[in-house]
């Protein structure tokens, strides 16, 4: 299984990882904008919110391994806000909080690093017990391993049927399905394992 490592990916991405034993993280691409690189979409009071990282001078030609995050203004500062905001009064916000603020303390230089924390972070907190390895070399087709990196895409509309469970603003804007990993986390808690392993969506 092949897919990009992103930032708290959308939950179909945590689906498949959640059925795998093994994958790879493609880290040998060239940056493409408009992907969950740089973005991820939490529930916020006004509804779906988009949490973007600036990143320095990046184009089509540099490898995203390469791509430097731009720490000019404090994002961070603004999407753990946003992130406080959106989830404060979700059941298990609380129990994660302390472990998910560092992230946004920490100044890693590379995108990728800081993607690969937030990656390692959550299976951490939903006990996911898979390991990865990375790519040494880019391949445009690849053989013998499922092909996810399409998952990575914000642009892709693919309607993904996830189940439903129940979201804070729900009452005012009605299910969203599939924000960030976060979303899935701070409102199902223990449960989130599950919730993903019980998906009966295919990836092939």
């Amino acid at each position: 299984m092949l897919l990009y490592p992103t930032y708290f990916s959308p939950i179909i991405q945590y689906v498949a990882l959640a059925k795998a034993e093994s994958y790879v993280f493609e880290v040998e691409d060239t940056y493409q904008k408009q992907t969950y690189r740089t973005r991820c979409y939490v529930y916020s009071p006004n509804g779906k919110q988009l949490l973007n990282i600036p990143v320095k001078n990046a184009n089509s030609k540099q490898k995203t391994k390469d791509v430097l995050i731009d720490y000019s203004f404090d994002w961070q500062k603004q999407h753990i806000k946003s992130i406080e905001t959106a989830y404060r009064s979700s059941p298990f916000f609380e129990y994660y909080e302390d472990e998910i603020r560092p992230l946004f303390e920490e100044k890693p230089t590379f995108l990728l690093d800081f993607n690969l924390k937030c990656h390692d972070l959550i299976t951490d907190l939903l006990q996911l017990e898979t390991s990865y390895l990375k790519t040494t070399e880019f391949n445009k087709a690849v053989v013998n391993t499922v092909d996810l990196r399409f998952l990575g895409d914000a642009k892709n509309t693919r309607d993904h049927s996830l189940s439903t469970y129940t979201q804070v603003f729900n009452d005012k804007h009605g299910f969203i399905d599939n924000l960030s990993i976060l979303d899935l986390l701070c409102n199902e808690g223990p449960n989130a394992l599950n919730y993903l392993e019980n998906q009966k969506i295919k990836f092939l």
